[in-house]
């Protein structure tokens, strides 16, 4: 247990210079965006003067080093700062965003697994069967498609053609909980096939490997069922590739979901650093940038430590 709580730890320390690097980088590479916000916030007809006042109060006149130290001290006390655009605290309207991106995100992976799991082992168990041709087909056509595109079609299809879901808005949960999940359906449906395609590809591919070996040859030997050997024998072994996957997976769809937001105009995380992109507005885009990084940075932790659990031979050192 000790050995593991240092593990937790020696790798929760490493996140500092991560995240250290990743705020310098937030911060050059967001003031290379061209456009001033000043002018972007007041317009076109603005003063030397109002411009100027504006920049002094928000520190843009200050050195691009100083501010970054500046903005670097306000995020080790846990504040993001304030949104030049309307006022608002950002960690806060963070927080509010994220959960719309993350019921999707979550939802829609959930399923995949879900489905591409059993099809994956499925097709391993029947190689180069009518059925794995099938599976593998399937699998090839859904990584192939663009996300924007199926999201279009979906919105097309049930949306437009049938009426059976909204195409516009979002209702939150929490004021409606069946209206909120017509609004979702979609965007969590293009989600979950755009990654079934990948998963069904690595769990075959990893299930394959395992039928292969010994110990599984061993184990029809003894006369173990098929059901049982693919459960207890090629599953778990199988599955833990998968779950590398399914890390990487979770966190670029967490980082990069700004499109299907956009498709199905959903007020998610995505969708607030869209807007604070085209508005300039440096604190936002900040502070989303910081907190996908460190979302991702934790979700790839939790995926390690699980990874013991499926692989034995994998020790949490």
């Amino acid at each position: 247990m000790k050995k593991f709580l240092l593990y937790v730890l020696h790798r929760l320390a490493w996140t500092i210079p991560t995240l250290l690097l990743v705020s310098a980088m937030v911060f050059v590479l967001v003031r290379l965006i061209p456009g001033d916000p000043a002018i972007v916030a007041l317009g076109d007809d603005a003063t030397a003067e109002q411009i100027a006042n504006f920049r002094a109060r928000f520190g843009l006149d200050q050195p691009i080093p100083l501010q970054f130290v500046y903005w670097l001290g306000q995020v080790a006390r846990g504040d993001l700062g304030f949104s030049i655009a309307n006022g608002q605290e950002i960690a806060p309207l963070i927080l509010d965003r994220f959960q719309v991106s993350a019921t999707i995100v979550v939802v829609a992976m959930l399923l995949a697994v879900l489905i591409s799991v059993p099809l994956g082992l499925l097709a391993a168990w029947r190689q180069n069967s009518p059925l794995d041709v099938a599976i593998v087909s399937l699998a090839t056509f859904l990584l192939a498609i663009p996300g924007f595109w199926l999201g279009l079609l979906m919105l097309m299809f049930f949306g437009l053609k049938l009426g059976w879901v909204p195409v516009v808005g979002y209702v939150p949960f929490s004021e409606n909980f069946s209206a909120a999940a017509l609004y979702v359906v979609l965007p969590i449906a293009t989600l979950a096939l755009l990654e079934i395609g990948l998963l069904v590809r690595m769990m075959r591919a990893g299930a394959v490997e395992i039928l292969n070996l010994e110990y599984v040859t061993h184990a029809r030997a003894k006369g173990l069922s098929e059901r049982r050997v693919m459960l207890r024998h090629v599953f778990p072994n199988a599955f833990a590739p998968t779950l590398t996957i399914i890390g990487l997976a979770l966190g670029n769809l967490l980082g990069g979901i700004a499109v299907m937001e956009t498709v199905f105009t959903l007020p998610g995380l995505g969708r607030l650093m869209v807007d604070a992109i085209y508005g300039r507005d440096y604190p936002v885009i900040q502070g989303c940038l910081l907190f996908t990084a460190f979302i991702y940075v934790v979700v790839n932790l939790i995926v390690d430590l699980l990874y013991p659990v499926f692989d034995p031979r994998v020790t949490a050192s």
